[in-house]
This record gives C-alpha cells, sequence and structure tokens, in this order.
C-alpha cells in the first residue's frame, strides 16, 4: 500500500525514505527541492515537488495512499515557504490535506504537531531524540503493521 513522505528532502525525511524504499512497497515523496525530486525519481519514487505549505496540493499527493509520514522539521528548516510560513498552522494545515486524503495511517515525526486531533482511523507520534535510522526503522515497521493498536 502507498506510502508517502512530506517533508522527504530533509536529512531525516531522506534517511525515512531510503528505508521504505523496497521492491514491494509503493514509495511517495513531497519535496520542495528540484534537485531531490530528480534524485528520488531515478530510484523510482514517485515525487511531488512543490510548496509544503500548500495545503490542496499536499492532500492531492497524499490521495490513494494508506500511510503518510510527516516529517515535522521540514515545518521548520528554514524553507521558503509561499503560502504558510507559522510552523503551529502548517502543522495543522498538514493534518488538514491527510484528512481529507482519507488516508488510513499518519505518523509523525518529531514536532511541529497540530494542536487538535487529526482524523484518520491510525495515528503514531515519534520523536526525533532517536538516531535517525532508529528513527527510520520504526517507521518501516510501523508502516508494515496490521495495526498501529498490534504494534505495540
Amino acid at each position: 500500500m502507498p506510502v508517502m513522505v512530506l517533508g522527504a528532502d530533509t536529512p531525516l525525511g531522506e534517511v525515512i525514505l531510503n528505508e521504505l524504499i523496497q521492491p514491494d512497497r509503493e514509495v511517495r515523496a513531497f519535496v520542495s527541492d528540484p534537485e531531490f525530486a530528480a534524485r528520488y525519481k531515478a530510484r523510482g519514487v514517485k515525487v511531488a515537488l512543490g510548496d509544503l505549505s500548500d495545503v490542496s496540493h499536499v492532500e492531492a499527493a497524499c490521495l490513494n495512499c494508506f500511510t503518510v509520514v510527516a516529517v515535522g522539521p521540514a515545518v521548520v528548516d528554514g524553507r521558503e515557504l509561499a503560502f504558510e510560513s507559522d510552523p503551529a498552522r502548517l502543522a495543522a494545515g498538514w493534518a488538514e490535506a491527510v484528512a481529507g486524503a482519507r488516508i488510513t495511517r499518519l505518523i509523525w515525526v518529531g514536532e511541529p504537531r497540530p494542536g487538535h486531533p487529526v482524523r484518520v482511523p491510525e495515528q503514531a507520534n515519534l520523536e526525533v531524540a532517536a538516531d535517525p535510522s532508529d528513527i527510520a526503522r520504526e517507521v518501516a515497521r510501523l508502516d508494515d503493521a496490521a495495526s498501529l493498536d498490534s504494534a505495540g
């Protein structure tokens, strides 16, 4: 089932994406950096290139995905955002986008997170204090789990 990584052009997002790329998994990436887009496309990743603060674009890119991995550091890393620059409102926009895309599973990695519950069936929150490789392995494990309730 398709998995989308929002902010795949951050250092942490790249580690997560690299862990998720498997022959039996459809991986998608939302990036704002054209160089990352070209590299990921060459590896068979479906890429959406645009402004991570454009809620309608993020929602369209997430359509038909099962899991969305929201890499919080992409919200606060200083990239130019045309529609929204406030991290809390941008995180709320991501929540709106994934709910509108009717995804099943949302994995938030790091801060910021929206200040209200996200309307998706399953959600997990991961802190970024751990080693990026450990975080990436945990994201892949959660994506592979039958449900987040059984993921432990």
